[in-house]
């Protein structure tokens, strides 16, 4: 099976856990991983919950604060209570008697807003679990508004562009089988600066495009198919 914990970014990811895990009980307790779309931080961030049995939630923008909550509670396995104090309480309770983290991904929906942004705040101070907090790479900026939960978060990581070690690890799980070389590797991270979901979405067609063509090894010069970077191609003219 793939090492997908040697990833660049879930490696980063894994090692920001430990340390809000592995903290002295008189430092803070959350952690903020940031960076542009596409970077791989939620499949970072599976792994780390699965890798730390960390609750996991993927917050969405019509959400309400009793949505949020309710949604952590789900992910428990607890029956909401009736209103947003009950709730909170019932969070707390559970983060404190598990000893288990809490991931929020697609934090900047707690960042827009003052009263969504508290949320996490009382969560943290009624359980004093470690809260890890993704989104893009403005969230270290929105969350510089509110210095209560500023200065409660221990560490910052900055998601990075994929390397090419990075590039041969996920070949290996969306291009298994297929002999893709290095020179084909190369222009595919190239291209994509480093983009991690972009690359996938290319080493799926490489391997869609062997397997339709009867081809075992994959090189630059036999690869018939345009390189996807997200840019939509010209209309005719």
């Amino acid at each position: 099976m793939t090492n997908i914990a040697g990833i660049n970014n879930v490696a980063l990811t894994n090692q920001a856990m430990m340390h809000l895990q592995d903290r002295s009980p008189s430092l803070p307790g959350l952690g903020v991983l940031h960076g542009p779309s596409g970077y791989g931080k939620s499949f970072a961030a599976s792994y780390a919950a699965n890798a730390h049995r960390a609750f996991y939630i993927q917050c969405k923008s019509t959400w309400t604060r009793k949505k949020f909550l309710e949604a952590i509670l789900k992910e428990m396995g607890i029956m909401p209570a009736k209103n947003l104090a009950d709730m909170n309480e019932q969070a707390c309770e559970e983060l404190m008697q598990s000893g288990r983290p809490l991931i929020i991904d697609e934090a900047d929906w707690l960042a827009d807003s003052k009263s969504h942004v508290m949320l996490a705040m009382d969560l943290y101070e009624g359980s004093q679990a470690s809260i890890l907090l993704i989104g893009e790479e403005r969230l270290p900026a929105k969350l510089a508004h509110y210095e209560k939960i500023h200065n409660r978060i221990l560490t910052w990581v900055a998601a990075e562009p994929c390397q090419m070690r990075d590039v041969l690890q996920l070949a290996d799980i969306y291009a298994r089988g297929i002999d893709i070389t290095e020179d084909l590797l190369l222009k595919v991270l190239d291209d994509t600066h480093g983009v991690t979901r972009r690359i996938c979405v290319n080493l799926e067609n490489i391997r869609n495009w062997a397997a339709d063509n009867g081809v075992e090894r994959v090189t630059l010069e036999n690869y018939r198919h345009a390189i996807f970077t997200g840019k939509a191609p010209r209309g005719r003219s």
